[in-house]
């Protein structure tokens, strides 16, 4: 007899290989989807607010360290800072019936306003501003944003 030539059947790990990567690819269409469902539902206000006020804090100490410190170069930041305190009850609704919370945004506040009217004239002044904030917004973080 004869023998006839053995016939190899085709291997099916190409087919396991192209059903795994079209796993991966709808995997990870569908985690977009789910992260960008959970994003729409989180109110973007309330991170805007620190960024903004960050931003002009962060520029605050930079005119200090250049040595720009007149009150031209100061007071934009510090009137921004002012403007962008009256949103902070309204950025954090769930704890503008705290005390604490009250008593930080009113010294926060008060020290921007103590600051517009008399405006840091040298460097030593805007310095002192410049921590002054910063001790007002570390102990709000240091309470609330545990």
């Amino acid at each position: 007899m004869a023998s006839q030539p053995e016939t190899k059947k085709p291997s099916a790990a190409s087919r396991y290989f192209f059903l795994f990567l079209i796993g991966l690819v709808v995997g990870a269409i569908c985690t977009v989807m789910a992260m960008r469902a959970l994003q729409a539902r989180q109110d973007p206000f309330p991170d805007s607010v620190m960024h903004v006020m960050a931003k002009h804090s962060g520029q605050l100490a930079d005119k200090v360290k250049q040595n720009r410190c007149a009150a031209t170069d100061t007071i934009p930041h510090v009137r921004t800072l002012r403007a962008m305190a009256n949103d902070l009850e309204m950025a954090f609704p769930g704890l503008s019936d705290d005390a604490r919370f009250g008593t930080h945004t009113s010294q926060f506040r008060a020290d921007l306003d103590a600051a517009l009217g008399a405006p840091p004239t040298d460097c030593t002044a805007a310095d002192a501003l410049v921590k002054k904030i910063g001790t007002d917004c570390k102990a709000c973080h240091q309470d609330f944003r545990g």
